[in-house]
């Protein structure tokens, strides 16, 4: 199975073609092709490859499938008994892609 190891967003990612993944918000409407070129490691074919600190010449097409945000996490601040409390809600944006392919170049 093809695979590779993308970083976007300060995270990292195991994808494969077909796999819809949610990453940090990325600019774009729905339909707009992405490259990733953050590939930290391939393996296709049984060959694996990694990158010091990524592969030269790989990168990772998608398709953005849809922007939005995420489930509200809660952010509460207490001093004990100083009648000090304070709660703050908050939603981070995202984008869904959905990878099409994996391109290793010519390395």
């Amino acid at each position: 199975m093809d695979y590779a190891v993308i970083q976007t967003g300060g995270k990292q990612y195991r994808v494969a073609p077909g796999d819809v993944i949610t990453v940090e918000k990325l600019e774009g409407d729905p339909g707009t092709e992405l490259a990733f070129d953050e590939v930290l490691m391939t393996s296709q074919a049984g060959s694996l490859q990694i990158g010091t600190p990524t592969v030269a010449g790989a990168s990772v097409t998608a398709e953005i499938v849809g922007q939005g945000r995420a489930k509200k996490i809660l952010v509460f601040k207490k001093k004990r008994r100083k009648k000090y409390r304070r709660r703050q809600g908050h939603r981070q944006y995202e984008t869904r892609v959905r990878v099409s392919g994996i391109n290793v170049g010519a390395a």
